[in-house]
């Protein structure tokens, strides 16, 4: 039948009333626009409040402007490296979108076949589909019979019959899993297995299933584990920093009435005295908030993600949006689409046997010598599949295309070659018959593919392995592809027969050369990654639109139904119960089938609501909300760019093992990400302290508001370089999964961080008090300036403390050249900042009256550089203690 399809005005038309069938990209990231986001973060913001406060100190005249400006300095750095992130991640992910070739389709326009971009398609097109086609828009079948691949659009790898519907039939409005399955209704994405028709455009772009699904991608993401984490962080840091900061004003205020002697004589000494005293205390709470929050932590978890980014492409992951790679370490529970990445994507011979019951080995099969030519024929001349000229398997449907994979390309063309091979008469398969024959007349045989019970019922003989015949043994086979089918495997046979072939019938002397199992089957991989990722604490949940058989078939194999008490259950039964009773069963769920789209979405949200971490795999257009939903989507490299665009990482070789590698990076960037909060933590903490309770010791300012500009930026900034490469541990892979409202300051984290600062705070006040200290110095300028060498070694020798739990603080120093070359270069910076004075050259001078220091001698240094080792003994007598607890 012949189409005349829409003339050139008539597409025009259309287009102005139905719009185009462009689905819009998301817009690309832009710099300004990742630089802008970075000031929702709540420590930044803490930042530039207290940069804010210290302006306005600085123009009053009590505070220099080092330190806002230094920390206005740090915002912008962090703002900057965390926009170059982002932007570089999103035209990674761009570039590897462009690469792709642009989809086309044929179409009936002005009375002529004419070949378009998928985007130029309006309402009304008639589409010529053949197969290998993939559908560009939503409609209905007019003319002609398919067979349909649905997957990208439900994951479900079955053939779907679709026949021509008469005018009368509408498509449906409201889409469900039953839809797809219907007799006439084609949706965008799906993909041609077999046969030819026309497809009448009904819903292009936005309209179409794939592209509501598009729309609602467009919804705000939920905050990721790590940005709840690091929230609560900086409320409970801002809340010990201004609480501390107006207990210290009070006491410190209180401390003048007591030493004027009393309410009375202190409010009587004027005004001008008072509001001094007032201006000190204010001054000293400044300083104990700009103590109190780490600076420096914003800027360590853009570098770290920016590196390990960059990291993560070796090992074929492409990070788009940075924060996913610590989520992914963050991980609870696991939703994998089946299709393509459990599974391989495609149906493929997995299993061939004699029909004694004897399973041969594929690679001896191929040297059988009788039994391997007569199974070539089998398939290579009854057939409707093909190699093109790229080596790809075309035509026919599913089956043969399987088939013709297990064939071979050599194999093929090689059949194809020999004259005497041709095929004479053939009969293709119906579901009538359930067979498929060729007659080739110069072999004298006909060859048979088709149902097992076809044969059975008319073959007495069978082939074995060797090449003899030898009369049929029914148990056996039977007990064979019974077995097979409980594996869900398709049985298909082979026969053939001495003699003409007969139309719709196996002849009586056919003899039966092999029977195979075909299936999906589940990548080697992917069931050694499933362990690998169930062995780190992740609940695995395979959801697909299969029915439960094949998925539970599939499940078994992968390694996910394992105890008795695992559950797999369908769509429909999912759907009968209430949220609750959903919540209840969630850590038994190991199968959903038959699961809509709507499902994906919904279990994503029930686990959130239950403060888990979730992640969710996939490829199809089906998969995307539930990406997008997910804290962390893995979308497939092969997959349709919905997915891609959904998911925060694309896993380039569609392999699970890049995903578990993924989740790997993502706990290593966490642990250090913890380390360098326990560095910093530290040195906050004793610095906070130090800074409040020197003056009623006698000691004015032992840190000088440089020194805590040195501390907060040039240690912060460099620490994280010396931790945030810290290399991965295979332990980290054994750690049970934390939850989303999971402090990331924990118990022992805490013990560590206030008996190290504690320490730090009783070394000060020893150094700084203690008269023996004094024989080392010539004046309290010199022994102030060893406090700050001290304050700093401290810290650095702390950082050895930080990289394990344990006693092995030195390990693998080599697969993290970074931590020595930053100790050197910061050990470095400081004796240049003490020893500036010595250089004749003015500007010299200036920095070190910047900082407040003055050389002192060889034995000052080594003093303070051997109280400061003694952070790494004390804390390995800490981790004794709570060993022995």
């Amino acid at each position: 039948m012949h189409f005349n399809g829409l003339t050139d005005k008539q597409v025009e038309e259309s287009r102005k009333q139905y719009g185009s069938n462009v689905i819009p990209d998301s817009e690309p990231t832009t710099f300004w626009a990742e630089f802008k986001e970075t000031f929702k973060d709540p420590m930044i913001r803490i930042l530039l409040a207290i940069a804010a406060l210290m302006l306005i100190m600085c123009v009053a005249g009590y505070a220099e402007i080092y330190e806002p400006i230094g920390t206005i300095v740090a915002v912008l750095i962090v703002a900057f490296v965390t926009a170059k992130t982002g932007v570089a991640s999103d035209t990674k992910y761009r570039q590897l979108k462009d690469s792709t070739k642009k989809d086309q389709c044929k179409v009936y326009r002005n009375g002529l076949v004419t070949v378009i971009d998928v985007d130029d398609v309006v309402v009304g097109d008639k589409i010529l589909l053949q197969s290998g086609d993939k559908i560009p828009a939503d409609g209905v079948l007019i003319h002609g019979s398919l067979k349909v691949d649905n997957s990208a659009l439900n994951g479900e790898a079955e053939e779907c019959p679709k026949t021509a519907a008469d005018a009368s039939f509408a498509l449906p409005e409201d889409i469900t899993g039953d839809t797809f399955v219907d007799a006439h209704s084609l949706f965008r994405g799906a993909v041609l297995f077999d046969g030819e028709g026309v497809l009448d455009v009904r819903k292009v772009g936005l309209s179409t299933m794939m592209g509501k699904m598009a729309e609602e991608m467009q919804e705000d993401e939920p905050d990721s584990p790590l940005k709840v984490k690091l929230g609560k962080l900086a409320d409970m840091i801002s809340r010990f920093g201004y609480i501390g900061a107006v207990v210290i004003a009070i006491m410190y205020f209180g401390y003048f009435i007591l030493s004027a002697g009393g309410f009375e004589a202190y409010f009587s000494s004027g005004a001008p005295v008072i509001i001094q005293d007032i201006v000190e205390a204010v001054s000293l709470a400044v300083v104990i908030i700009v103590c109190a929050v780490p600076e420096g932590l914003p800027l360590m978890i853009s570098l770290v993600l920016m590196q390990n980014t960059s990291k993560m492409l070796d090992h074929n992951v492409l990070v788009r949006k940075a924060e996913g790679i610590e989520t992914a370490g963050s991980l609870n529970i696991l939703f994998s689409d089946k299709t393509g990445t459990i599974t391989k994507g495609h149906l493929e011979v997995v299993e061939f046997f004699t029909a004694d019951g004897v399973t041969i080995p594929l690679d001896q099969l191929s040297q059988s010598g009788k039994l391997k030519g007569l199974i070539d024929l089998a398939i290579g001349k009854n057939t409707q599949s093909m190699y093109d000229g790229e080596g790809r398997v075309v035509g026919g449907n599913a089956t043969d295309q399987a088939l013709m994979r297990f064939l071979g390309q050599e194999t093929f063309r090689k059949l194809d070659e020999v004259s005497s091979y041709a095929v004479t008469r053939s009969q293709s398969f119906n579901s009538a018959n359930k067979f498929s024959q060729a007659y080739i007349a110069e072999a004298g045989r006909t060859f048979y593919k088709g149902a097992p019970e076809k044969f059975l019922a008319a073959a007495k003989t069978y082939l074995s392995l060797d090449g003899d015949e030898h009369p049929l043994d029914l148990e056996s086979v039977n007990a064979k592809i019974d077995e097979l089918a409980g594996k869900s495997m398709r049985v298909l046979a082979f026969g053939y027969s001495p003699s003409e072939m007969t139309e719709n019938a196996i002849n009586a002397d056919t003899v039966l050369i092999g029977l195979v199992g075909i299936r999906d089957d589940v990548r080697p991989e992917a069931q050694e990654a499933i362990a690998e990722v169930q062995k780190a604490g992740i609940q695995v949940v395979m959801i697909t639109g299969d029915r439960l058989e094949t998925a539970v078939a599939i499940a078994r194999e992968a390694g996910l139904l394992r105890a008795r008490d695992d559950v797999a259950l369908t769509s429909a039964q999912l759907n009968e119960l209430s949220d609750d009773e959903v919540k209840k069963i969630i850590p038994r769920i190991r199968v959903i089938a038959r699961a809509l789209p709507t499902d994906k979405s919904r279990m994503v949200r029930l686990c959130q609501e239950l403060n888990l971490v979730v992640g969710m795999t996939g490829d199809g257009v089906n998969d995307s909300p539930a990406l997008k939903r997910a804290d962390v989507g893995f979308a497939m490299g092969s997959g349709t760019e919905a997915a891609k665009e959904a998911g925060k990482i694309v896993i380039l070789d569609d392999n699970f093992r890049s995903i578990k590698d993924a989740i790997w990076y993502g706990r290593t960037i966490y642990h250090n990400i913890l380390k360098f909060c326990k560095f910093q933590l530290v040195i906050n903490v004793a610095a906070v302290v130090v800074s409040a309770i020197a003056p009623f010791f006698g000691v004015e300012e032992p840190l000088k508001v440089t020194h805590l500009l040195f501390v907060n930026l040039v240690m912060d900034g460099l620490g994280a370089i010396m931790l945030g490469n810290e290399p991965a541990q295979e332990r980290y892979m054994s750690e049970p999964p934390r939850r989303r409202d999971e402090s990331i300051v924990s118990k022992s984290m805490m013990a560590q961080i206030v008996t190290m600062g504690l320490w730090l705070t009783a070394l000060s006040f020893i150094f700084l008090k203690a008269p023996f200290f004094d024989t080392f110095f010539a004046s309290t300028e010199q022994k102030l300036s060893a406090y700050f060498v001290l304050f700093i070694w401290s810290a650095l020798f702390n950082a050895f403390n930080v990289r394990s739990d344990s006693f092995d603080i030195f390990k693998d120093l080599k697969l993290n050249p970074g931590f020595m070359q930053v100790f050197v270069i910061i050990v470095l910076v400081q004796a240049f900042i003490v020893n500036a004075a010595l250089v004749p050259v003015p500007v010299f001078a200036w920095i070190s009256n910047m900082f407040s220091c003055v050389p002192f001698p060889p034995a000052g240094w080594g003093v303070a550089i051997l109280l400061a080792f003694t952070m790494i003994p004390v804390d390995i007598l800490r981790k004794v203690v709570v060993g022995r607890k």
